[in-house]
């Protein structure tokens, strides 16, 4: 390649590692050589030169969940920005072999550190007590403040959502949970309990749920037979398509008897009927701020930390005052 360009091989070497020592018409060249023979470059022979392999691990799982799938997708985007590939292990679930599985596939690919997008509360537990030798970033059910974790605020987006609803008029705001074994869905659960007890109001019922619309679809069954109820928060947008079809088939309009927030904003959410009034998340952040803390502490920086991304409140058609009836 050197030859065909007429340089050196350090000067392909500069202009393959981007280096801004090169005249224009020598990259010129230089690129032109590469594409002519076809070159591609060996991550695996530059790997043992720099000691660096350029890849980013990550291990998830409920990749069929918006929220998991979309926190993988915005990783592995902001990792290629970062000129890092991104090894994306799926697990069915969080128990210690799984976990340990997933670590050491993709310590045996030499990543430089790890993403995992925990769930559960004992999932957490388990991340936390692997003892690795590279940095481990946590992008699910953090605190503010935890160091190596980068998270969206959900009881910031709870007390949104529910806020919402007491500001129109509502006093009382019913809740469907997701599984309170996961992190989330008890942080979510603290926000709607906060905006009430902010105004000294007592919150409306609580119903579990499992994230699914079948699970919604239940929960909305129960809140349609309930006449007290005015506003119901759900914890995923899923599941409020479920309560959404349950009031409808109650004859129970939205929003003139029970007005509905979700939480997530999915891409299908504004074509609810009606479309749904929802917590968006800002999945693109959380993604570079996972990426951040990895280049950090790959720095040397010790337990670095972030803040909490702020979620937004989208309004759409399925929230309004309460009716006068």
């Amino acid at each position: 390649m050197a030859a065909l360009a007429g340089v050196s091989h350090q000067t392909v070497s500069r202009v393959l590692n981007d280096a801004s020592l090169v005249k224009e018409a020598t990259r010129a060249r230089v690129l032109d050589a590469i594409h002519e023979l076809g070159y591609r470059r060996n991550s695996a022979a530059r790997s043992l030169a720099t000691n660096r392999s350029g890849r980013i691990g990550m291990i998830s799982a409920h990749l069929a969940l918006h929220g998991p799938s979309m926190i993988a997708v915005a990783v592995q985007e902001a990792g290629h920005d970062a000129g890092y590939d991104v090894s994306l292990v799926g697990v069915s679930d969080f128990a210690p072999e799984s976990l340990q599985g997933a670590v050491d596939r993709l310590l045996d690919e030499a990543v430089e550190a790890l993403v995992v997008a925990v769930a559960h509360r004992d999932s957490m537990e388990r991340a936390l007590s692997l003892d690795l030798p590279v940095p481990m970033v946590l992008v699910q059910g953090v605190s503010a403040g935890q160091a190596l974790a980068a998270g969206i605020d959900q009881v910031a987006g709870a007390r949104l959502a529910t806020e919402h609803l007491l500001d129109l008029g509502h006093r009382h705001v019913a809740h469907v949970t997701g599984p309170l074994e996961w992190v989330e869905a008890g942080q979510r659960r603290a926000g709607w309990h906060d905006a009430h007890e902010r105004r000294q109001l007592l919150p409306g019922p609580e119903l579990a749920g499992d994230w699914s619309a079948g699970s919604g679809y239940r929960a909305g069954q129960r809140i349609a037979e309930d006449p007290e109820v005015t506003a119901v928060f759900v914890a995923n947008d899923g599941m409020a398509l479920g309560v959404l079809k349950a009031l409808h088939e109650h004859g129970r309009a939205v929003p003139g008897d029970i007005s509905v927030v979700g939480f997530d904003d999915v891409p299908e959410a504004a074509y609810f009927w009606p479309g749904l009034t929802t917590v968006s998340q800002a999945f693109s952040e959380l993604g570079r701020s996972a990426v951040e803390l990895v280049l950090r502490a790959l720095g040397g920086e010790s337990g670095p930390a972030t803040r909490l991304l702020e979620p937004t409140l989208v309004a759409r058609g399925s929230t309004g005052p309460p009716s006068s009836r």
